[in-house]
């Protein structure tokens, strides 16, 4: 068996999408570093969530930053007087939904470029090449930073603005969840042996974990399985 030697930092909230990504660096051969944030979240649950995985999938080292985003506000996931908005198809049979142009009130301003900027400092210091993250442009097309332009902005500028980048060592930035459905990164995570048991996607998540089954997280992570014909293991509140 041929030895990881390629170290790479993994973006990890305790989701589904992340924990898919984590699966997919390892088995492309890296030694992950997982980090996670603490950002003023409504919810520590995935962060839990993001605990469990780390544990299960072996990571070299797992550590969880705080910054306090909530100082801001600005999105329902940070701001307790802003709700968070149930889905439209939450009570309904419908499936599918058109990409809307606004961008959700669940959006955090700036939270991924803040994130990879963090995850870049510490993959100079761990001498990687590689940051990855579960963004995905598909089911959350609403927001601005899960674009395939961003991420390749975010790299250019990573490679401008970093020792390594200008001593000749260019970071990537890996986002292989970026085009896949929800039902694809599931199958692709299954494949891989992931426990979708330890994730937790959803905005508004109990402490214990359950989820409140009526945000648009919870919506698109359960048609996801549906559509994958696979059981969903996620415990609802």
């Amino acid at each position: 068996m041929k030895q990881k030697t390629k170290r790479a930092v993994v973006l990890l909230s305790g989701g589904l999408d992340s924990a898919t990504t984590l699966a997919m660096a390892m088995d492309a051969g890296f030694v992950c570093y997982a980090l996670s944030f603490d950002y003023g979240q409504r919810s520590s649950a995935e962060l839990n969530g993001a605990k469990k995985v780390a544990v299960a999938a072996g990571v070299a080292e797992h550590r969880i930053l705080k910054i306090d985003l909530g100082q801001f506000g600005g999105s329902a996931l940070t701001d307790h007087d802003i709700a968070v908005p149930q889905s439209e198809f939450a009570e309904g049979v419908q499936t599918q939904t058109e990409p809307s142009e606004e961008i959700p009130i669940t959006y955090v301003p700036a939270r991924n470029t803040v994130f990879l900027s963090l995850a870049l400092a510490w993959s100079e210091v761990l001498d990687s090449r590689d940051i990855f993250v579960g963004v995905n442009a598909v089911d959350y097309s609403g927001y601005p930073d899960c674009r395939g332009e961003y991420i390749e902005a975010f790299q250019n500028m990573a490679n401008l603005a970093t020792k390594s980048g200008v001593e000749g060592n260019q970071l990537t930035v890996h986002a292989p969840l970026i085009h896949l459905t929800k039902d694809e990164i599931i199958e692709v995570g299954r494949a891989l042996g992931v426990d979708y048991g330890l994730t937790v996607s959803c905005y508004a998540a109990e402490s214990s974990g359950a989820a409140c089954g009526l945000c648009d997280s919870c919506h698109i992570r359960k048609q996801g399985f549906v559509t994958a014909k696979v059981d969903d293991p996620t415990i609802y509140a």
